[in-house]
C-alpha cells in the first residue's frame, strides 16, 4: 500500500528514504531509553542453529535498547506461530520457526520419521526484536522469534517435528498434539501444485483463505509482500493507528495452521519495510522470517532469493528497489539485485531439468487498479529481462484484487488469453497475475469485473503507471480477467517427457471455493 511512517512525522516521512527514516528513529528513541539506564546492542539470545552434521546458523543482528527480559519457568510458556520456509535446496533443508512470548531458555527442535520417534534433538536461535514505546502504536516490549535450520534431509520424506524449550519438551506424552509435519522436496520430475497471494495482514478474509489454501495440499505457497502489516496505512490522516509490531504476532498465530506444514516463502512489499529495526528497513522481517540466502551479494535485500522444485525455478525480487511510486528503498541495491537476477534467469533455462520459471513479488508490472495500477520500475528494470528469457508466470500483489493480462510482450498484446485459454510462453510472451486480494481491504477497478461465469469484456480499460516524475495515464488492452473480492492463486505443475509439453494450469480460486479463472502455460519439456 502506502509510505509506512512508524512514528516519523509524516511531512518529514515523505521526502526521506527508509535509511534516514531508521536513523532518524533511532536518534530520537535511543536517547530516550539510554537516560532511562543504558543502551545494548543485542542478536541472537542464544547461541546458533546448530545441525547435527552441519555447520552453525548464525544470528541476524538485531539492535534493540533495553535489556532482555529474565527467562521464565518454561513449563508455563508454549511456542506458537510456527511456520516453516525452504533452504537453498529445497530436497534436503527446510527451517521451522516459532515465537515465544517470553525469554525462555535452551530452545530446540525434535525430529524424527515417526511422531513418537523424536530422539533428535537440535538446539534452537532465538531473534529477539525490541521495540520502545513511542515507536508507533503499541508500549515498549520486546518479540522473541526463533529458527532452527535443518539440513541434510532426505528429498521427498515426511517428518515429524515439535518445537520446544527447557521446561517444555514436545516428545512428553501430553504434548504430542502440538508436533507439526513437513515433506522435503522430491529428487525427480513430478506434478505437485502451489498456491500464491499477496497483501494479507489479520483478518476474517485471511483467515478464510488460509483455511481454503490447506484445503489444496499445496507442496509450497508463495506470499507476494505485504504480509501482517505492522504499519497499516501510512497515509498521514489522523485516524491512522500507526505502527504495532503487536500485529505480527496476531499474524503468525493466524496462519500457523497452514505455515506449520507448508513452506510460507514470502517476499517483501511496501508495507513490511519497518524502519525502526534497520536502516533497510528488514530488520524486524530478518527477525522474524528466515529464507534461502542464495540472493545477491551485498544487496542489502534479504528478500530476494530463488529455489528449484520439481522442474520448476521459483525467484523472489524485491521491487521496492525499483519502486517509483514508493521511493523509499529506491536504488538501494545499486542495481546488483537486476544482474542477480539475469544470471539467475541464464542458469535456470540453461539447467536441463527446469522447464518452467516463475517469478513472484510485489509490485505489478501490469495492472488497472484504481489504487496503485501498474509500477514502471519494473516495467523499465525488469519486464525486458521477462520477454528475454521466456518467464512462464509472474505473479504480483500491492493492488488489492485479482487481475490477469493476456499474454505480453513489448507492451502489447501478442495473444488474447480468454478464460480456459493456453499460453505458450517460448515463443508468445508473459502472462501476469496479481492476486492481491488475499484478506485487506479491496480496491477498485476503472472498468466492470469479468471472471469465469460473470464474463463482461471489454476493447480497452482506463489506467495509469507510477513513472520517476509521477503518474503517466495509459489505455490499455491488456486486461482480461478481473476479480473484485477474496481470492488466491493455485497452480498444477504437470512435467512432461522431453519433447513434449510440461504445463502450468492456473487457477484464480475465490474464498468462496469458486473457480474465477483458468488458463494453461504450456511449454515443450528439456
Amino acid at each position: 500500500m502506502d509510505i509506512p511512517r512508524m512514528g516519523v512525522p509524516d511531512k518529514l516521512a515523505e521526502r526521506m528514504s527508509m535509511a534516514e527514516q531508521h536513523e532518524y528513529l533511532r536518534a530520537r528513541f535511543s536517547r530516550r531509553t539510554m537516560i532511562r539506564g543504558g543502551a545494548v546492542t543485542l542478536g541472537a539470545v542464544t547461541g546458533g542453529a546448530f545441525v547435527a552434521g552441519g555447520t552453525a546458523q548464525a544470528a541476524v543482528p538485531t539492535q534493540r535498547t533495553a535489556p532482555a527480559t529474565e527467562a521464565v519457568d518454561g513449563a508455563y510458556v508454549a511456542p506458537f506461530g510456527r511456520h516453516l520456509a525452504y533452504g537453498n535446496d529445497p530436497r534436503t533443508e527446510i527451517t521451522v520457526s516459532w515465537q515465544v512470548p517470553v525469554a525462555v531458555k535452551k530452545p530446540f527442535i525434535r525430529i524424527g520419521a515417526h511422531p513418537t520417534a523424536l530422539s533428535r534433538k537440535i538446539d534452537a536461535e532465538v531473534r529477539a526484536l525490541h521495540t520502545p514505546a513511542g515507536v508507533g502504536a503499541s508500549g515498549d516490549h520486546t518479540q522473541y522469534y526463533v529458527h532452527a535450520k535443518l539440513t541434510h534431509l532426505r528429498p521427498g520424506q515426511t517428518y515429524y517435528y515439535g518445537v520446544g524449550h527447557q521446561g517444555f519438551d514436545p516428545a512428553e506424552p501430553h504434548l504430542l498434539g502440538t508436533l507439526g509435519t513437513f515433506t522435503t522436496a522430491p529428487a525427480h520430475k513430478t506434478p505437485f501444485t502451489f498456491t500464491a497471494f499477496g497483501d494479507q495482514g489479520v483478518s476474517y478474509h485471511a483467515l478464510a483463505n488460509d483455511s481454503l489454501i490447506l484445503g489444496q495440499n499445496p507442496a509450497f505457497h508463495l506470499h507476494a509482500g505485504d504480509i501482517a502489516y505492522g504499519d497499516p496505512a501510512g497515509q498521514g490522516k489522523a485516524e491512522d493507528t500507526g505502527f504495532d509490531s503487536r500485529t505480527w504476532d496476531q499474524f503468525l498465530a493466524q496462519t500457523e495452521s497452514v505455515a506449520k506444514q507448508i513452506p510460507w516463502m514470502v517476499s517483501y512489499g511496501n508495507h513490511d519495510m519497518e524502519a525502526w529495526y534497520s536502516p533497510n528497513g528488514y530488520g524486524g522481517e530478518e527477525a522474524r522470517w528466515n529464507l534461502p540466502d542464495n540472493g545477491p551479494d551485498k544487496a542489502n535485500l534479504p528478500g530476494v532469493y530463488s529455489f528449484v522444485y520439481g522442474n520448476t525455478a521459483i525467484i523472489s525480487l524485491d521491487p521496492n528497489d525499483v519502486s517509483f511510486e514508493i521511493p523509499a528503498n529506491l536504488g538501494i541495491s545499486g542495481g546488483t539485485q537486476t544482474k542477480w537476477f539475469e544470471a539467475q534467469l541464464k542458469k535456470f533455462r540453461a539447467t536441463k531439468d527446469i522447464d518452467f520459471v516463475i517469478v513472484f513479488f510485489h509490485h505489478c508490472a501490469y495492472c488497472t487498479s484504481t489504487a496503485h495500477a501498474s509500477e514502471g520500475g519494473v516495467r523499465q528494470e525488469w519486464v525486458p529481462l521477462f520477454e528475454k528469457y521466456q518467464v512462464d508466470l509472474v505473479i504480483n500483489g500491492h493492488n488489492h484484487q485479482y487481475e490477469r493480462t493476456d499474454v505480453i510482450k513489448g507492451n502489447e498484446v501478442t495473444k488474447k488469453l480468454p478464460i480456459g485459454g493456453t499460453a505458450y510462453s517460448e515463443t508468445e510472451g508473459v502472462v501476469y497475475v496479481t492476486a492481491g486480494a488475499a484478506g485487506r481491504s479491496l480496491y477498485a477497478f476503472s472498468a466492470p469485473d469479468s471472471y469465469e461465469g460473470h464474463e463482461n469484456e471489454v476493447d480497452s480499460v482506463a489506467s495509469f503507471i507510477n513513472l520517476k516524475d509521477g503518474k503517466q495515464n495509459e489505455t490499455v488492452t491488456w486486461s482480461r480477467v478481473r476479480y473484485l473480492n477474496y481470492s488466491f492463486l493455485r497452480v498444477d505443475v504437470q512435467p512432461a517427457a522431453q519433447g513434449h509439453y510440461a504445463t502450468l494450469k492456473v487457477q484464480g480460486i475465490a474464498e468462496t471455493g469458486d473457480r474465477i479463472d483458468h488458463f494453461t502455460v504450456a511449454r515443450r519439456a528439456k
